[in-house]
């Protein structure tokens, strides 16, 4: 039994990972999955409160499971499922549910912003973060990491956890929410002033993990930079270069002193090239290890060690919740 404490990711089964959510967010759990004993989810059922086409939520499902191995998360150092392949989170979230009170819900902030924007929305929009909740006390974790937009439903999954603890007796641990510390924000190469985003208007700016090596070199040597031709770090003057060399250190570990060194007395085109040189070495080895996963098919050994690691927990927490509740026979 590891003595690390339990932590917990969903990630939403959306397409594309561009570089920048692998630098910003994806070497951040490959780190706590040294640090914790690490559970990680593909959350499709929280996708189905939006439509979804089905044929593209299941291959953007195996998709992200595939890129995320090849970045490195190590399916022997965590738990990785997909959240339907385990029932008893839906179960264990309907007796959340009865336990969770309208006003609560309709005051998240998420709701309130949706719920304006779509008048014909789903009742899942407003108890999602039921489920949320479900998700995260079932396996009895001691930290969430998550932005500070999500911290809100993490208080939600403890209020609903005290409550029942204080009904029905001790049965829930409260989780906390761990504010992931972003790494490095990478910006969009044509307009670096925004964040880089696959749902950008302009693909020029984005880089996707999969996008042909070639490609990503075009696109690193068209970034928009600036009249100066002085590799210096400037995020408000010159936010371009500064961007490409965050870019630069977070691949190699050179600091940005270190990088602004190497790169003194050379032009923006020299650099460019080098930056393009780093990104593609790091590219090619996620893009040959990810074409070997899917060709060997591994994600199905991975996906069915974890599911049947988890509902057997599962399964044990929702036993032990109708029992408290008095349900069953």
């Amino acid at each position: 039994m590891s003595d690390k404490k339990k932590i917990l990711t969903g990630l939403q089964p959306t397409g594309s990972i561009t570089l920048g959510n692998y630098i910003g967010a994806i070497k951040q759990v490959v780190k706590y999955q040294e640090m914790y004993d690490s559970y990680i989810f593909i959350a499709d059922l929280h996708a189905i409160t939006i439509p979804q086409d089905p044929v593209q939520l299941k291959e953007n499902i195996r998709s992200l499971l595939n890129i995320y191995v090849a970045c490195g998360i190590d399916p022997n150092k965590n738990k990785i499922f997909v959240q339907s392949d385990n029932e008893y989170h839906c179960n264990i979230s309907w007796l959340l549910e009865c336990n969770t009170y309208y006003g609560e819900l309709s005051r998240m902030t998420q709701f309130k912003d949706k719920s304006k924007k779509n008048q014909n929305f789903t009742s899942g929009l407003l108890t999602y973060p039921v489920l949320m909740a479900a998700d995260i006390l079932t396996y009895d974790v001691d930290y969430v990491p998550v932005g500070g937009d999500q911290k809100q439903h993490v208080e939600l999954a403890r209020d609903i956890a005290e409550r029942f603890n204080n009904k029905f007796g001790e049965t829930f641990k409260m989780s906390e929410p761990l504010i992931s510390k972003e790494g490095t924000k990478i910006m969009d190469l044509q307009d670096p002033t925004k964040k880089m985003s696959k749902s950008a208007e302009n693909k020029k700016g984005v880089i996707l993990l999969l996008d042909d090596v070639e490609v990503i070199r075009k696109k690193i040597m068209s970034a928009t930079t600036d009249s100066e031709m002085s590799v210096k770090y400037d995020p408000e003057n010159k936010p371009g270069i500064s961007n490409l060399l965050n870019i630069y250190i977070s691949l190699t570990g050179k600091t940005i002193e270190e990088a602004e060194e190497q790169f003194a007395g050379s032009n923006y085109g020299e650099f460019k090239k080098e930056v393009a040189n780093v990104v593609i070495k790091e590219v090619s080895k996620i893009q040959a290890k990810y074409n070997e996963l899917v060709q060997t098919n591994a994600i199905e050994e991975i996906l069915n060690n974890g599911r049947d690691y988890v509902v057997p927990i599962a399964k044990q927490k929702y036993e032990l919740m109708k029992q408290k509740m008095g349900l069953g026979r």
